[in-house]
């Protein structure tokens, strides 16, 4: 029995173990996204009112059936349903029917909102691609910027540890009598400075991976976290395509686009429902009723006379029985303006969605255009930092070297470090605005967002 125990126990700490590992990349990120954010649950849910629609629009070319009952007891002065006679007494009676009916024609309105509803599910099927495309956007953005903050982290901490090394140097250099003593407190403020850095880094760090997490809908921030450490400039051909040949690739599989579409057809196929509505609505309809009552009834006894009984139940059921069928012919002849106000307000839908539409190309073209700014930009932004780095390395060396030989102070030396400091933390920051900014434009061209 202890032994068993133990292994349940172990089997549970290696399952925990292995659960606090579990680092992410960025499409399984994305994939659990999809699946838990309450955006996507919400429109899933549209995706289900859009099946029940559906449904309803079938339902009405079905003949509708319903059944009846009623049971009551009357007392005083009444109607005897038997003779048709007003008179006083007591009358029990229960009754039951069944009616049916179907719409033969109402102007097509019900094949109009059959197909309005297939419509619809293609529209909101886009809605629900357009949402996932904004949060693959989103995590993507919140992925990159664990990773910038990390590797601004570790660049933090190299930092620090060669500062600690400068700290060593100029102790042996101010036992020496090479430095003065405050150059010593100099570096050892500006390692402090590093430290708490660090501090803020890691900060940083654990912030970022929150937010990435509660996009995902993670709960459990201290075990999350992310597949990589840092992530280089990705080779890519994107630049090589003109702005205006994405854009013309965008409006090919955009869903914001196609959603826009789906909505013109839904505004046209609303036009055509209230049209429906000027012609004549021609209906059937049977119904069966029966009725049983307390009451005694009258019938010739065959001699001239007359006698009085109470047929049983079920001998009442089949002689107070009646039928009645036909045809219902409804023709809309005036009603306050409410059907022509409709197919008024359904145009102004259909010149809405269109407009929508063009609006939203419009949109479109100017993000692209602004995309491709942004790469540009921002790569040109990080080749400067880069030269900036390199200068500022170069600086760097030679005030250490002036400085460790006594040519150069402290507080100048630990400038020319700040500045390599600064210089590492724009590099960084430039790099990955300038990864996202790639992706956005690949994304527009209908490149899937990776970082494999």
């Amino acid at each position: 029995m202890k032994f068993k125990s133990t292994i349940i126990l172990l089997f549970a700490a290696v399952t925990t173990t292995l659960a606090q590992s579990k680092q992410w990349s960025l499409q399984e990120c994305v994939e659990y996204a999809m699946e838990n954010n309450l955006s996507v649950a919400q429109f899933e849910l549209d995706l289900e009112n859009v099946k029940i629609e559906r449904s309803d629009a079938l339902g009405n070319f079905l003949p509708s059936l319903n059944a009846n009952t009623t049971v009551s007891e009357r007392s005083g002065l009444v109607t005897n349903p038997n003779t048709n006679i007003i008179e006083p007494g007591q009358i029990f009676s229960t009754s039951a029917g069944i009616n049916a009916g179907m719409t033969i024609f109402d102007g097509m309105q019900n094949l109009y909102r059959l197909q309005r509803a297939k419509l619809s599910a293609i529209a909101t099927q886009y809605g629900l691609d357009d949402l996932q495309d904004d949060i693959s956007l989103n995590v993507a953005e919140a992925y990159l910027q664990v990773l910038s903050n990390k590797e601004a982290l570790k660049v933090s901490q190299a930092q620090y540890e060669i500062t600690k090394q400068d700290v060593n140097r100029t102790k042996e250099l101010v036992d020496s009598g090479v430095l003065p003593r405050g150059d010593l407190l100099e570096i050892e403020a500006t390692a402090a400075t590093q430290e708490q850095q660090i501090i803020n880094g890691e900060a940083l760090v654990l912030i970022s991976r929150i937010n990435l997490a509660q996009l995902l809908q993670i709960t459990d921030y201290q075990n999350f976290d992310v597949m990589k450490e840092s992530y280089e400039v990705p080779p890519s051909e994107i630049m090589s395509t003109s702005p205006e040949s994405i854009y013309a690739k965008a409006l090919t599989f955009r869903n914001d686009i196609k959603f826009s579409e789906a909505n013109i057809d839904l505004a046209e196929k609303d036009l055509q429902i209230a049209k429906g509505a000027r012609y004549p609505t021609l209906s059937t309809f049977f119904q069966y009723n029966t009725f049983y009552t307390n009451q005694f009834r009258s019938a010739p006894d065959g001699f001239g006379g007359v006698t009085t009984f109470r047929p049983d139940f079920i001998d009442q059921l089949w002689l107070n029985d009646g039928i009645s069928y036909g045809f219902q012919l409804n023709i809309p002849v005036f009603n306050g303006f409410a059907t022509e106000n409709n197919v008024k307000r359904s145009k102004i839908g259909v010149k809405r969605a269109e407009l929508q539409l063009e609006q939203n190309k419009l949109e479109l073209e100017n993000t692209i255009q602004q995309a491709h700014v942004n790469v540009k930009t921002f790569g040109k932004t990080f080749e400067a930092t880069q030269k900036t780095l390199e200068a500022q390395r170069l600086a760097y060396d030679y005030a250490k070297e002036r400085y460790e030989v006594g040519l150069l102070n402290a507080f100048d030396f630990g400038q020319a470090q700040a500045r390599v400091d600064n210089a590492e933390a724009s590099v960084i920051r430039a790099k990955y605005d300038y990864i996202f900014r790639l992706k956005i434009l690949e994304f527009f061209y209908g490149i899937p967002l990776s970082l494999d």
